[in-house]
């Protein structure tokens, strides 16, 4: 296979629009409801297979109806889930986002499942084949976190895998100290601005990733939302602009921008032309509610980037 998405896999329940939330012992309506699956890992294996990437999913959901669900929708979109673990006690992950009329989001999470996907849980005779082995929510899986995601990441890059790491936001407040084993054995790494601030220290753009690089990653790829995104390597650097696009919803934005990356990157395309791709990808996604039902195929995603940025 071209990529296997390791990480989290979650249910995601979505009200909108909910601009404050009810006092408590108090309710208060919304309009719109509706249950997808979500997580980084499972919103990257689905929107690089229908930009026509071969993609397996590889994580841990709990033994009830939600983890059928993940499983069913990762299958009906061609993903191969041979690497789904189903535990036997955890429930499977799920988060109530609540969407403002602006379309930013608010999120309630159990951790469930997730948390309990450890080293041993890999199936290194799936890992093997694939070229990029991508980690999607490093931070928010604290029995693979830190030194056992390292030990991952080296053997994989050992096998001759490019490797491609994907942050969440950590409550825990750890940051550096939980990741830090890891970076030496990254190959592309992709957080959001505000995950790389709290990683680096800086807010400058240029000396994160200086600092990022100074571990040995090659990619170094900052998502910024409507401001872009930032890319650089040794050779190149990118400000990629936003695409202008109506937003319902940035629900799982950032791993669609991330599955368009990878993509291009898998194709053997240039830096600029992969970077658009993401780009168009991130947008396409932010036109619907949920986090894959506004990503249609490589050509109609495409599309996006020759109607051109916003200025």
């Amino acid at each position: 296979m071209d990529v296997l998405s390791l990480g989290i896999y979650v249910v995601d329940v979505l009200g909108k629009p909910i601009d404050r939330f009810p006092e408590k012992g108090k309710l208060a309506l919304f309009d719109q409801l509706e249950i997808h699956t979500g997580g980084c890992a499972n919103n990257t294996a689905i929107v690089l297979s229908r930009l026509g990437v071969s993609v397996g999913a590889m994580g841990k959901i709990g033994n009830d109806h939600f983890g059928d669900l993940v499983l069913q929708t990762l299958t009906e979109n061609r993903v191969d889930t041979a690497g789904i673990q189903r535990d036997t006690y955890a429930n499977t992950s799920f988060t109530f986002v609540a969407i403002a009329s602006d379309g930013e989001r608010s999120f309630c999470h159990y951790i469930g499942a997730n948390g309990e996907l450890c080293e041993t849980d890999l199936d290194w005779d799936i890992i093997k084949t694939t070229k990029i082995l991508h980690i999607a929510g490093a931070l928010v899986m604290p029995k693979f976190d830190g030194q056992p995601m390292a030990n991952v990441l080296k053997k994989a890059k050992t096998l001759g895998i490019t490797t491609s790491l994907d942050t969440a936001w950590d409550d825990t407040g750890k940051w550096l100290e939980t990741l830090e084993p890891c970076l030496p054995y990254v190959d592309i790494i992709l957080p959001n601005l505000s995950e790389a601030e709290h990683l680096t220290g800086t807010t400058e753009l240029r000396a994160i990733s200086k600092f990022f690089r100074n571990y040995g990653i090659k990619t170094v790829c900052i998502k910024m939302g409507e401001r872009g995104s930032y890319i650089s390597t040794l050779k190149e650097e990118l400000l990629v602009l936003a695409y202008p696009v109506a937003i319902v919803d940035a629900t799982g934005a950032g791993d669609a921008y991330v599955a368009g990356f990878l993509a291009g990157t898998v194709k053997g395309w240039d830096l600029k032309t992969t970077a658009e791709l993401a780009s168009a990808t991130g947008a396409a996604c932010v036109t619907a509610i949920g986090t894959t039902a506004g990503i249609q195929n490589l050509e109609e995603t495409m599309k996006i980037c020759k109607r051109g940025t916003t200025s």
